[in-house]
């Protein structure tokens, strides 16, 4: 099992306590084998898939534990077990904690907030089981499902024809019709034989998506009959693409029909992952704060 960062300092500073010099992929082996991390727990990642979880995990214990004075890094990359990490073991506690770092170092000031309630402590203490960085993507992740939820009920109060245009803008934001305005085409509001959308995916519109757009109820499913009217709408276009997009979401029929269809290749997009293209390709809104994260230079430090 992967451990909370938290629970992986002890044993890390156990291991270390022979004194050899470690650096971060051996440090990731320990944990790996104490904790019997499995293979598929390995390929786990991050909330936002950028990271494997358990080396992000690892990362921030060996950077307490140093930040904390209990390790020291005598070279770039290396880490040793310092005098008062020794200390430590000679009476360790049973975890070693954000908290207890900051107790063995009051002159340090280290990890330093403001006091906080009895009830705020302990909503401290069970938040610092989680990395900062995993902090800050579940944070993100709040924010965005809330905005999802904003964006469906605005996309809801929208006329059909409204939908249509605001699908287009985000095709379009995506890269298709080669990110050109002038490439994508809502059709006629009536006589559109189930296309509501056209892309052209080259300047003379030679090729060509075909886009139908059900702003449906979000509860509501869509099922198989109407994916093989997009399908029989995609054939009479002699068309071999084609996006389904709705507010709503598919059933397992419907899925599955398209996903073995041979007439065209069919993509089924459902509401959330409408509102989550929305958001990360800024159709319907706006950035609000940015956010600047940076990590040490360890070569800005290095004397030639």
């Amino acid at each position: 099992m992967i451990p909370d960062f938290q629970t992986a300092m002890l044993p890390l500073l156990q291991q270390m306590n022979d004194e050899k010099i470690y650096d971060s992929t051996s440090l990731r082996n320990v944990a790996v084998s104490y904790f019997k991390i499995n293979d598929e727990e390995k390929s786990e990642k991050t909330p936002n898939g950028k990271q494997l979880l358990y080396y992000n995990r690892i990362a921030w214990s060996i950077s307490y534990l140093r930040t904390g004075g209990l390790i020291e890094s005598p070279e770039r990359g290396k880490y040793k077990i310092s005098n008062l990490g020794k200390k430590v073991l000679k009476n360790p506690p049973e975890k070693i904690t954000i908290r207890f770092l900051k107790e063995i170092n009051p002159d340090k000031n280290l990890f330093e907030r403001e006091k906080a309630s009895k009830n705020e402590e302990k909503e401290i203490e069970i938040s610092e089981d989680k990395t900062p960085d995993e902090l800050i993507e579940e944070g993100h992740k709040r924010i965005n499902q809330e905005l999802s939820t904003i964006l469906l009920q605005n996309i809801e109060n929208a006329s059909p024809y409204k939908f249509e245009e605001i699908v287009v803008d985000l095709l379009i934001k995506m890269g298709y019709g080669d990110s050109d305005f002038n490439n994508g085409e809502v059709t006629s509001k009536s006589g559109d034989e189930g296309i509501d959308d056209i892309i052209k995916e080259d300047k003379l519109g030679l090729d060509k998506i075909y886009v139908q757009a059900k702003r449906w109820k979000k509860d509501s499913k869509i099922g198989r009959p109407e994916i093989q009217k997009f399908v029989g709408a995609l054939d009479g276009q002699r068309a071999k693409k084609g996006i389904f997009i709705t507010t709503a979401f598919f059933s397992q029929e419907a899925i599955n029909y398209a996903n073995n269809t041979s007439n065209a290749t069919v993509i089924l997009t459902d509401g959330q992952k409408l509102t989550d293209l929305m958001i990360e390709y800024e159709a319907g809104v706006t950035v609000k704060d940015t956010i600047k994260i940076c990590k040490i230079d360890t070569d800005f430090f290095v004397e030639e």
